[in-house]
C-alpha cells in the first residue's frame, strides 16, 4: 500500500453552484403549482434538483493544514488528498483524515535487564510523523497504539543489548553513550514502524536509573570504582615524577647514588607522593626492590 496523490475541486465554487442549484429546484417547484395551472412535471423536477444538490453537499470536506484525507470507495482505496482548505470529491467516497502534524511520544518506565544482567528502569521520548497516510490507514489497525506499543518494544529491545555502564575502553554503554544509544534507538523504531507510514524523527533517553532494590548497591560501586581510579591516577603520577627526578639528578650530576641510596629515596619520594593526607602510604615502596 502506498499513497497515490487524487486531484480534488475547490469547495467554495461548488458550494455556490450548489446554492444556485436550490434556488432553481425551489423556482420549478413553484412554478409548477400556480393557480389554475398545476405542472406535475415541474413540481417534479425541482424536488428531484434539490434532491440532487442537497446529496452534493456531503461530497464536501476540509482538510486542514499538515492533514490528508484519504479516499476509498465500498472498501477500495482511491488517493490521498492534502490540498487545504474546503474540498469536494464524489459524495460515495468515504474519508478518513489522518494528521501529519510532529507528535511526542513518551513511554512509562519500563524495568529490564541491561545486558548485565542487573535490573534498570529507562524511559524515552520518541518524536513522531506519519508521511504516508493509506499505509497508516490500511495497513495498521490503529496507528497510534502502533507506535506506542512498538515504541516500548524497541526501547526495551535495545536496553537488553548495552551495559548501564562502560567495564572496558571502546565498548558503548547507556549512560556513557547517549547518542550512540539515541541512534540505535531511532534505528531500530524506524525499522518496525516503517509500515505504518511513520517516520521517526528523534529518539531520546529521558529517564535511565538502577532499579529501586540495587540502587543503592551499585551507588556503593560506583564509589569504590572511582576511588579505586582515582588512587591508581595518584599511583601512576607519583611513580613518573619519581622516575623524572632520578632522570634529572643523573643528567645534571647533582648527586651520585648506588642502588641502595637509590631506592631508599625512591621509598621516600613514594611515601610523601602517594600518603593518603601525608599518614597512610598507599604504595609499599619496599616491595618495588
Amino acid at each position: 500500500m502506498k499513497e497515490k496523490p487524487v486531484p480534488s475541486l475547490s469547495g467554495i465554487p461548488f458550494l455556490l453552484a450548489v446554492l444556485a442549484l436550490l434556488v432553481v429546484s425551489v423556482w420549478l417547484f413553484f412554478s409548477g403549482i400556480e393557480p389554475g395551472n398545476v405542472n406535475l412535471l415541474l413540481m417534479l423536477g425541482g424536488v428531484l434538483l434539490g434532491l440532487i444538490a442537497l446529496f452534493s453537499l456531503t461530497g464536501l470536506y476540509t482538510v486542514q493544514p499538515n492533514q490528508a484525507a484519504v479516499l476509498s470507495l465500498f472498501g477500495k482505496y482511491v488517493g490521498t488528498v492534502k490540498d487545504n482548505g474546503l474540498r469536494w470529491n464524489n459524495p460515495f467516497f468515504s474519508k478518513k483524515k489522518v494528521s501529519q502534524r510532529v507528535r511526542n511520544f513518551e513511554s512509562g518506565k519500563l524495568k529490564v535487564n541491561e545486558l548485565d544482567g542487573s535490573p534498570i528502569e529507562i524511559a524515552a521520548v520518541i518524536v513522531w510523523q506519519v508521511v504516508d497516510a493509506s499505509e497508516a490507514v490500511y495497513n495498521v489497525d490503529d496507528y497510534e497504539s502502533f507506535v506506542h506499543i512498538q515504541s516500548e518494544s524497541a526501547l526495551r529491545a535495545m536496553a537488553t543489548s548495552y551495559p548501564y555502564d562502560q567495564h572496558e575502553d571502546g565498548q558503548l554503554s547507556l549512560r556513557s553513550h547517549a547518542a550512540e544509544i539515541s541512534q540505535h534507538l531511532k534505528d531500530e523504531l524506524a525499522e518496525r514502524l516503517a509500515d505504518a507510514g511513520v517516520q521517526v524523527l528523534d529518539a531520546r533517553i529521558s529517564h535511565l536509573a538502577y532499579a529501586p532494590e540495587i540502587a543503592q548497591a551499585m551507588l556503593q560501586r560506583q564509589q569504590a570504582n572511582a576511588v579505586i581510579a582515582a588512587r591508581t591516577r595518584i599511583v601512576a603520577g607519583a611513580v613518573g615524577m619519581v622516575e623524572m627526578a632520578l632522570n634529572e639528578l643523573q643528567k645534571n650530576n647533582v648527586v651520585q647514588l648506588d642502588e641502595e641510596r637509590k631506592a631508599q629515596m625512591v621509598g621516600n619520594l613514594l611515601t610523601v607522593l602517594c600518603s593518603d593526607r601525608g599518614t597512610q602510604p598507599i604504595v609499599n615502596a619496599g616491595s618495588l626492590y
